[in-house]
């Protein structure tokens, strides 16, 4: 009995081994907490935008899954966005940033919103201005980066360093990846239909998409508006129009409203629409009700960062 134990861990990875999607690890032992912590204070702080208002926060809540509850975000002088927020849990595993792609990386990222027009309409001159006037800062910044001056290189490097401490570990899901419990029935028939429907073949890998571009309306045309910005934006072929990037489903219980234009208020109108549009099929209440139920387990836990002192 003994050494059967010693064999199941074994057994469990080899069987997990197999599965489309790769559950978060429980720890991050990359990251600069000093550095993170002060990306916190300054994702937290409206002085960063020009009037004073608007923070990284405001459009990325903790408690809102990391995005927006809004169709579109509020930036300065209440200047509404052009496009739902996605979240930024977990972002550090994106392939690409923005919902088309626009940005290699999280630094390429985190520069966006500072100086876009509705968002917090700021240059670095004047960040760096603002933030080299506050004594508090500027200990700060001396500290983690043992400088006498503050440059918002290293702003966007302690906001990024803190964006990459935002993984929720530990999801109902991620734990039976690693064997440490059993799904529910209704859990375990809405996984076996998530796949067998072929919702897999997009959302799959560590953070269940956000790993490659899809068309929305694969099957069935989805209404194309050109107020929101998809990859036909960058690139301007016809064939890249209604492409996005995948959005993670981790925490998808958290984040609504769905998609790039807010338009499914709830989990299960967004999981119908992806039916008909991406799948080209309509399924059953029940069907609906049990993929609902599987996408639930996939609620982390809140970032540790949040919660340091």
């Amino acid at each position: 009995m003994d050494k059967l134990k010693l064999f199941l861990p074994f057994l469990a990875t080899a069987l997990f081994a197999l599965e489309p999607i790769a559950p978060l690890p429980t720890t991050l032992n990359d990251i600069d907490l000093e550095k993170a912590k002060l990306g916190r204070i300054l994702f937290l702080d409206p002085s960063l935008s020009s009037d004073q208002k608007i923070s990284c926060h405001s459009c990325h809540g903790f408690d809102t899954g990391g995005a927006d509850p809004r169709s579109v975000s509020l930036g300065v002088q209440n200047r509404e966005g052009d496009i739902q927020s996605p979240t930024v849990y977990n972002s550090r595993y994106n392939f690409k940033q923005f919902w088309n792609g626009r940005a290699n990386n999280l630094s390429e990222q985190a520069n966006g919103p500072f100086t876009a027009h509705v968002e917090m309409n700021m240059s670095a001159e004047k960040i760096e201005a603002r933030l080299n006037q506050n004594s508090t800062y500027k200990t700060l910044f001396k500290k983690v980066y043992k400088v006498d001056r503050i440059t918002m290189h290293n702003v966007v490097d302690a906001i990024v360093e803190f964006e990459n401490a935002l993984v929720t570990p530990n999801s109902r899901f991620d734990r039976y990846l690693r064997g440490e419990l059993t799904l529910s029935e209704s859990e375990q028939q809405g996984y076996a239909k998530f796949k067998s429907l072929g919702c897999i073949t997009c959302h799959n890998g560590i953070n269940i998409g956000s790993n490659a571009f899809q068309k929305m309306g694969l099957f069935r045309k989805y209404p194309y508006k050109a107020q929101y910005q998809d990859r036909y934006a960058l690139t301007k072929k016809e064939y890249h129009k209604n492409v996005y990037k995948v959005p993670t489903l981790r925490n998808i219980s958290l984040t609504a409203p769905y998609f790039h234009d807010a338009s499914a208020k709830d989990l299960e109108e967004a999981i119908g629409t992806m039916a008909r549009y991406n799948l080209g099929i309509t399924i059953s209440k029940e069907d609906i009700a049990l993929v609902a139920s599987f996408l639930k387990s996939l609620e982390g836990e809140r970032p540790a960062i949040l919660d340091m002192p």
